[in-house]
């Protein structure tokens, strides 16, 4: 009889659970939201333009019709920039075959990253340079877009390497509406994050 108790239980638990995974909700639009003449606007990534690693001006246009994972980081960085940036590469594997999903990671010391550095540095990965973009520019334009990216950067002369940052990894859509971010040093929570690109695509496939 406990058995049979046990049995049903599961299979109500299984069947709960695959409910829920088939009513997922849409992934939310991250940040301010305010409502102007009745519309609700949501907040997006702010103009930018920089340069890539292959000294191509790249701005929120060419990024328009993809989604796309974002970090910040610094080539010179000893602490957290190489664990975040094993995290990358391991999103740039996943999502390597899917046209609909780029990489962008926005140096804080453009003064040292400069393109040809970071072309030798993306070199280093093996990675596609149109996949995967690496940029620089302007130091204080930089400063400027991390903010809309809700990344926490500031210059220190006390720590490793100059700059004190975070290493979340944020995830954009093809609006520029930030969706969901993870923590880049926690491999378990670049796995939910995987799964959110995964919900987002789908979101798009059934539009």
């Amino acid at each position: 009889m406990k058995l049979s108790i046990v049995y049903l239980t599961l299979l109500i638990l299984t069947y709960v659970s695959c409910q829920s995974a088939q009513t997922k909700h849409p992934l939310p639009k991250l940040g301010h939201t305010i409502i102007e003449q009745g519309d609700t606007i949501y907040h997006t990534i702010g103009q930018f333009n920089l340069l890539s690693q292959d000294s191509v001006q790249i701005g929120n246009s060419d990024l328009s019709g993809y989604i796309y994972v974002s970090d910040f980081f610094f080539m010179n960085c000893p602490t957290i920039c190489p664990i975040v940036m094993k995290q990358m590469l391991r999103l740039y594997k996943k999502y390597e075959a899917n046209p609909s999903v780029k990489l962008v990671s926005h140096t804080l010391d453009p003064k040292r990253d400069t393109p040809s550095a970071l072309k030798q540095y993306a070199n280093n990965l093996e990675i596609d340079h149109t996949k995967w973009l690496f940029l620089t520019g302007d130091k204080e334009h930089i400063y400027d877009i991390k903010d809309d990216y809700f990344i926490a950067a500031v210059e220190d002369s006390e720590a490793p390497g100059g700059i004190t940052h975070s290493g979340q990894i944020i995830l954009v859509d093809k609006k520029g509406h930030v969706r969901s971010f993870a923590e880049g040093t926690d491999p378990m929570k670049v796995e939910h994050l995987m799964e959110d690109i995964d919900q987002l695509l789908k979101e798009y496939e059934s539009n």
